[in-house]
């Protein structure tokens, strides 16, 4: 077996690449990664620079790890803003660092990509080691960040990671043929405000429309950028991905794109934007050109679950933190992240502190399990 290391995802051909993903996880689908490079979202000045591993046999793509190089820790997630100034107040470069995850995207998925009947064990450790021999000495650490069980598996068989953990919030499709099913689980109380919501929604004339990439045209893309930067301009900034971006990504991966329009008088106002892959729905972005009343929990939570149930989609994973999704019928899970801290003294003092952050963690999320909206008679769902 060889290895390579690579700067772009066009050193890969698009069918070869995306073999490896047969799942579809839209955050690692070859036009999902050309999207984000082409247009200029990540690469030289964005404080994401790509590298890519790669193992081959008999010259075909049998394994493969995506990183990115770290000038900050912006559009992460999984915050590590303490250990870099821990490590500035001691004279230490906490950046660059090395990562391995979706850019701007805090949703669990796999973090290594490998032909379903090639040795895994073996091209993990090759892939580890090639990267580990790059950035040794060039990086502070190295960050594997929501990784779903398989791939948390491949890394943890290596020695060295520290874990880490999180609370996410996530719907299950308990097989639903309707709203109403998905509302039948919830103790009335709960079910009641969630119809008074959504009704407060209609009551001021908004409907939807929900499209897949295939349907959106460039009006369409307009209200969506338009929306998307005005979450991020009412906080006085600009969003990380450009127009291009949104553009690459309906063009290139139509069916993993799913779009809610919310639309008052003929007009799109609102919108939210998806991905899919065949399991599971990824909520990404929001955005409002006007402030309606309950509008971001209908276009954002009650759209697209109703949209689940009718595609079949067994969960929606709505994206970062946020209690307030639990009285919607999300339940607490738990993410995990991985983490290779090169300088010793902070590995351990950073081990001392995930232990004690994993005490708050497992309290929390115990919490959170405990105010679901459902029915007291129903077996509770554990992840």
């Amino acid at each position: 077996m060889q290895t390579g290391l690579h700067l772009s995802i066009h050193a890969f051909e698009p069918a070869a690449w995306d073999a490896l993903n047969p799942s579809c996880y839209p955050g690692l689908l070859h036009g999902f990664l050309s999207a984000l490079e082409d247009s200029k979202s990540v690469g030289e000045g964005t404080g994401w620079r790509p590298l890519y591993a790669s193992v081959t046999e008999h010259n075909e793509l049998v394994g493969a790890i995506v990183c990115y190089l770290k000038s900050d820790s912006y559009g992460e997630y999984v915050f590590d803003w303490t250990w870099a100034d821990a490590y500035h107040r001691h004279g230490l470069n906490y950046y660059p660092k090395c990562i391995t995850a979706i850019p701007f995207t805090p949703a669990s998925g796999p973090r290594v990509l490998i032909k379903h009947d090639a040795d895994q064990k073996e091209i993990t450790r090759l892939l580890i080691e090639t990267l580990k021999k790059e950035l040794t000495g060039r990086v502070s650490s190295w960050h594997i960040l929501y990784p779903d069980e398989d791939s948390y598996q491949c890394f943890e068989t290596s020695d060295a990671w520290l874990e880490r953990f999180g609370v996410q919030f996530h719907w299950f499709n308990q097989g639903f043929t309707n709203f109403d099913d998905h509302l039948a689980t919830f103790n009335s109380k709960r079910r009641k405000e969630v119809r008074r919501e959504r009704r407060r929604v209609a009551e001021q004339g908004i409907t939807f429309e929900r499209l897949s990439g295939h349907d959106i045209d460039g009006d369409a893309l307009d209200t969506l950028f338009q929306c998307y930067q005005m979450t991020y301009r009412i906080r006085g900034s600009l969003g990380y991905l450009t127009r291009d971006f949104f553009e690459y990504a309906v063009d290139r991966i139509p069916d993993a794109v799913r779009v809610a329009f919310a639309i008052h008088q003929g007009k799109r106002i609102a919108m939210s934007f998806c991905l899919r892959d065949k399991q599971t729905l990824y909520g990404r972005y929001w955005g409002a050109l006007y402030d309606v009343d309950c509008l971001h929990f209908e276009t954002c939570f009650h759209q697209w679950i109703e949209d689940a149930i009718a595609q079949g989609i067994e969960r929606f994973d709505p994206g970062a933190q946020g209690e307030h999704k639990i009285a919607r019928g999300f339940r607490p899970v738990k993410t995990r992240s991985l983490h290779w801290i090169e300088n010793q003294e902070f590995a351990s003092a950073i081990e001392q502190f995930l232990k004690r952050e994993r005490s708050h963690i497992d309290h929390y999320f115990q919490a959170c399990d405990d105010h679901t909206p459902f029915k007291l008679s129903e077996e509770t769902i554990r992840i």
